[in-house]
Order: C-alpha cells, then structure tokens, then sequence
C-alpha cells in the first residue's frame, strides 16, 4: 500500500506569478526606503536600484542573496529573489545607506541589511494583491480531493498572508482549509551548523557543487527541521517550487523529490541540475503536477 503523500507547494511564484508583481513590490520597497528608512530622495535610490539590478544581471554568479555570511540564493534565480538581492548589495554598497539602515535596525536577528530587505519583502507582499498562475485552482482541488494526497502551502512567511490570499480563490469544494507550513526560513543559514548529506559521487558535503560557476550551501537547519518534522507521521513527501536553492536544493539531498516549475525567470542552470538529479524533474506548467505526482520517484 503507498504511503500517504505530502506535496508541500512553495507560495510565491509557484502558485502565483511572481514576475508580474516585483515591479509593485519594488516600487513599495523604495517607497519604504526613501520615507521610513534611508530618507535619500526617491530618485536617486531609484536610479541606484536599476544600475546595481543591470549589473548584477551581467555576471549572476558573482552576487548573491547573503545571510549570516553564507550564500541563500543567486540572484538570478526569482523574480522576488532578484529584487532582494538587488536590495542587498545596493544597501551594503553605500556607506549612507547602510548607516541608516543600521541605525533603522539596530536589534537586528541577523544583520541590519538582511532584517531590512526581510522587513520590505514581509510588509509589501502581504499588499500586493494575489496573482495565481492559471492552473493554481485546479491543482490544489485536486491534490486536495484524492484520497492519498494533502497539498501544504510552504512560505517564510507567518501563514497569515498566504491564508487571506487563498481565500480569493474560493476553495469551496474542498472540506478542509489547505493547510501551511509557514515560517519555514528557508534563508536561514548557519554557518556553525554540522549536518552533512551524503551523495552518490562526491561524498558527504554541506555545499552542493552544482556546476563549475555555481554552488548551494546546504546550511538551513530551520527548513530542514520543517521538513524532518512534516514527515514525522511517516509520509512521503514531495516539493515542489519555482527556485532552486531556497526550497529545493535540502529536499533533494535529503531523499525527498522536487518539482521545478519553470517560470519566466528560471536560469537554465537551476533546470539542468534539477533534470540531471534521479529525484528532480522540471515541469513546464503547474498544470503538469498532479499526473507527474502519479510517476513519482520512491524518496529515500
């Protein structure tokens, strides 16, 4: 008899179209900035945000999403992680601006820059309006009607913006409410943390070489804790998500499958390695899922 399958989905830009909303969420953010936080003129911070964008555009293997000194993401990988990181180096690199943020946040759990860019992204999200990919409706009644499968919504987020978000979809069918693993912080990187994870080919490691340009730093206790502790009741899990190191990078090292959607803004080497693991595979459309997760791979 299979197991009982968890598909945990990833929120932004899995389900909703991300690309279509970072152009608000960064005018929201250097809104923020010039207002509340930094007080530079909007135009400048503007003109500041574009070129550090375009060159960061250029050569996305040398900048980063940075926390507690470890790599979280490229900066190429999403919509929303571009604009973060974009954020971030533009920030790090003014002493101004980085004296005021500093100053803005002066309790900083990580570091004032990070907690800045966390703080624009949790705030300006929950006011965007939601836009779902099209098939988002449709995939989540139906993982949500077959009996051996629960779809999680996975988020860094509290939860609460993803349930009033998924209210607008009016999931009136469904008997239950879809249920959201929040608070995940995928980001959350630990430079002191020992776990290593076996492969095949190279060994134990804690820093996945994914090609000659590109690595992903396995040192994520908070998610990988979220994800031992989804499975506690012994489900099998997927996941599935439209960004690689975030959210799909630990599932894959640690025997679990992962679904790549493929978006607009999917750099072609986070494709290649997720097509060249025996438990990733790209998906084209969210509409593909439910008859991918009918072939799923036995996780380890």
């Amino acid at each position: 008899m299979p197991k009982h399958l968890k598909i945990i989905i990833d929120w932004d830009g899995t389900l909703t179209t991300e690309e279509t909303q970072v152009a608000a969420l960064a005018e929201k953010s250097l809104d923020t900035l010039a207002k509340e936080i930094v007080g530079a003129p909007r135009e400048r911070l503007a003109a500041d945000y574009q070129a550090t964008r375009a060159r960061l555009l250029r050569v996305p293997h040398r900048y980063w999403w940075e926390v507690n000194g470890l790599v979280a993401s490229y900066c190429n990988e999403g919509a929303f992680i571009l604009n973060t990181t974009t954020l971030q180096v533009m920030l790090r690199e003014s002493a101004a601006y980085t004296q005021a943020v500093t100053a803005a946040f002066l309790q900083a759990e990580y570091a004032p820059v990070v907690d800045c860019t966390n703080y624009l992204f949790h705030r300006h999200t929950a006011e965007l309006p939601p836009r779902f990919r099209p098939a988002a409706r449709d995939v989540l009644v139906a993982l949500a009607q077959h009996p051996d499968r629960t779809p999680i919504i996975l988020t860094n987020s509290l939860g609460d913006k993803v349930r009033r978000h998924l209210k607008t979809l009016a999931l009136d069918e469904l008997d239950d409410e879809i249920a959201v693993l929040g608070d995940t912080r995928q980001y959350d990187m630990d430079p002191d943390w020992t776990h290593r994870f076996p492969h095949p080919q190279l060994g134990e490691f804690q820093v996945w070489p994914v090609s000659e340009k590109y690595q992903i730093d396995l040192r994520r206790p908070v998610y990988y804790r979220a994800l031992v502790q989804a499975a506690a009741d012994g489900s099998q899990l997927a996941v599935v998500a439209d960004t690689l190191s975030l959210p799909g990078a630990l599932p894959l090292m640690m025997g679990i499958p992962f679904f790549l959607v493929r978006t607009p803004y999917t750099p072609a080497w986070c494709a290649q390695a997720v097509d060249a693991h025996p438990l990733g595979r790209v998906l084209d459309d969210l509409a593909d899922l439910p008859a991918a997760l009918d072939v799923l791979p036995a996780s380890g």
